[in-house]
């Protein structure tokens, strides 16, 4: 191995490899992989905060429809102002919605990216299919494609509702 002698001591030549270079490697794919597997931790949190953000909103802005769809007569406010406000309201819901499902999906995909740098790490430094790559074809297993269907099926719920129910009755 030919040494090449800095100030502070020898260093290998380019392409050369010292134990000391293993080492450090190894101690740098060491600490690669804590912050994988803490990224990976971060984003399954993610997921529930962004359900509970669309779950607190909804009901806050479907609680503010529904309190003017009850009180308007009595507040002389005029139908379509109502039926307006309604319409709104939901539309903000929506929003939120999308805003929210846009979170989880972004977030599902960094998942991916984190699980198969994981894979890469451990095929590296364990041995090949130590860990199983991620399969984006089992998106029915993920919790959060029953989030997102949660989230699409109750924002269609409160439309249907309010196109069936609250607006025709707004006259």
């Amino acid at each position: 191995m030919l040494l090449i002698r800095t100030g502070g001591g020898t260093m290998a030549a380019p392409g050369e490899t010292r134990p000391e270079t293993a080492s450090l490697r190894n101690e740098f794919a060491l600490e690669r992989y804590r912050y994988i597997l803490q990224q990976i931790h971060a984003v399954n949190e993610n997921a529930h905060r962004f359900l509970t953000l669309y779950q607190t909103l909804a009901t806050a802005l479907v609680s503010a429809a529904l309190l003017l769809f009850v009180g308007y007569q009595k507040w002389d406010v005029a139908p379509d102002t109502a039926r307006g406000g309604v319409i709104g309201l939901l539309v903000l819901v929506t929003v939120v919605a999308a805003f929210t499902s846009t979170l989880i999906v972004v977030g599902a995909m960094n998942w991916l990216d984190y699980r198969n740098e994981e894979c890469d790490i451990t095929d590296e430094f364990v041995g090949p299919a130590f860990r199983k790559r991620p399969r984006p074809g089992n998106f029915l297993r993920w919790y959060e494609t029953y989030v997102l269907l949660f989230i699409l099926v109750s924002v269609i719920t409160m439309w249907l509702i309010a196109a069936l129910f609250l607006l025709p009755a707004m006259r």
